[in-house]
């Protein structure tokens, strides 16, 4: 069995795992699947704002899909959620991501 199917096994038992959902939109991402990953991202971030990671892989798919301004907006939000988690790293990663399209 691959990866992305002992993933989904696993999500099985555990639906809202954000581990797991996180780690089957990175393999979707893997894949070209773009789409499936986005869905995951989304509902990652829906349910849990504060899942810090996520936020800059949805920036990253949303600018390979041309919709740059959308990334940037979750950029910012990834931004304010890494500040109040007190993530430097994450809140460094998605400044980076930010100002390559802002400036």
């Amino acid at each position: 069995m691959d990866r992305m199917e002992r993933v989904k096994e696993m999500l099985l038992a555990s639906p809202k795992d954000n581990f797991l959902r996180h780690a089957l939109g990175l393999e979707y991402v893997k894949e070209g699947n773009d789409a499936g990953a986005r869905v995951l991202f989304e509902a990652i971030l829906a349910d849990s704002p504060d899942y810090v990671g996520t936020y800059y892989h949805l920036g990253k798919l949303l600018e390979r899909a041309s919709e740059t301004q959308l990334a940037i907006t979750w950029y910012e939000k990834g931004m304010a959620a890494a500040k109040l988690a007190g993530s430097r790293h994450a809140y460094n990663e998605l400044q980076t991501a930010y100002e390559e399209l802002v400036y």
